[in-house]
């Protein structure tokens, strides 16, 4: 495993259950974090618990490009180099195709999609100066198998696997690598807006889901971790 001691690592929604999480294992590895997320209060506490100096914490709309934009260059002004760059962003909207409205679907896929094209087109032209860097996403088990109820949210994920596996041909020939995580039931304050029953006892803890995330951040140079699927073991969709 690639140490992460002296990385330079940008999290993009770290207010988030897994984000949080992530942070504090990440930087507690050695690794320069940075860390975005749209809730400055939250932020702020992420960082404080983390040990991030407030300087690399930055209120950031994943759905608007121009904060997305301003956002990288201002990391850029205090770094030359981004190694790692990891999407915990996102919303979900689970509601039947009868109560699902038009501009829920579009913010889903404003949010979902659109965000991490933003992100990822900002970064990648670093990465590509550089000729290294790896690029995390988060498309959760609804990004491979559909759920009644979440059309929006599964088409923002598909969405955001196919993009990404074409931009993954478009670096082949690079040491640019992609890895998309595909981990579903994790209990986070992602279920907290959500108006369906669910087990959240019998979902992943947020601080296991964040391990995947901190192990996928050290594998070895010498290969790509493509994908990594985690579910409950009770409820095993892939």
């Amino acid at each position: 495993m690639e140490s992460l001691k002296g990385k330079v690592v940008l999290i993009a929604g770290a207010t988030g259950g897994i984000g949080s999480k992530a942070a504090k294992m990440i930087s507690a590895s050695g690794a320069i974090v940075f860390i975005t997320g749209r809730n400055s209060e939250k932020l702020n506490q992420v960082a404080q618990e983390s040990g991030i100096s407030p300087d690399r914490a930055f209120e950031m709309d994943i759905a608007n490009e121009a904060s997305v934009q301003a956002t990288i260059q201002h990391i850029k002004a205090q770094t030359a180099v981004i190694d790692i760059v990891i999407n915990a962003t996102g919303i979900g909207i689970i509601k039947s195709m009868d109560t699902l409205t038009s501009s829920e679907f579009e913010q889903t896929l404003q949010t979902n999609l659109m965000g991490s094209f933003y992100l990822v087109k900002s970064i990648l032209p670093t990465m590509k100066e550089q000729k290294k860097g790896l690029i995390i996403n988060i498309p959760g088990v609804l990004g491979k198998v559909p759920m009644a109820g979440a059309a929006a949210y599964s088409a923002s994920k598909y969405g955001l696997v196919g993009m990404m596996q074409s931009i993954r041909e478009e670096l082949k020939r690079t040491e640019i690598r992609i890895t998309n995580l595909f981990m579903g039931g994790v209990d986070s304050p992602f279920w907290d807006t959500i108006d369906l029953r669910v087990q959240r006892d019998k979902m992943i803890m947020a601080e296991e889901a964040a391990k995947s995330v901190w192990f996928l951040c050290q594998q070895p140079l010498s290969g790509v971790v493509s994908e990594m699927v985690l579910q409950p073991f009770n409820h095993q969709a892939i």
